[in-house]
């Protein structure tokens, strides 16, 4: 997983979960996006969480 595509992502889905509220969208449809901005969330933490665990392992591994 890409960590910049997947913060790119997650702006986005941000941004429209904004302008959603702004333009007074349903909660179902903001519960969508949410969900959503929270799957791109846990995705992130697992990308940067893969790539730390690869970097102490290069540590470690000398």
């Amino acid at each position: 997983m890409d960590i910049q595509t997947l913060t790119v992502w997650i702006q986005g889905r941000y941004a429209a979960l904004k302008a959603g509220k702004e333009t007074g969208a349903t909660s179902t449809e903001l519960a969508l996006i949410t969900g959503a901005l929270l799957v791109g969330a846990g995705l992130l933490v697992l990308a940067i969480r893969t790539k730390l665990m690869e970097k102490i392992g290069i540590i470690n591994g000398g």
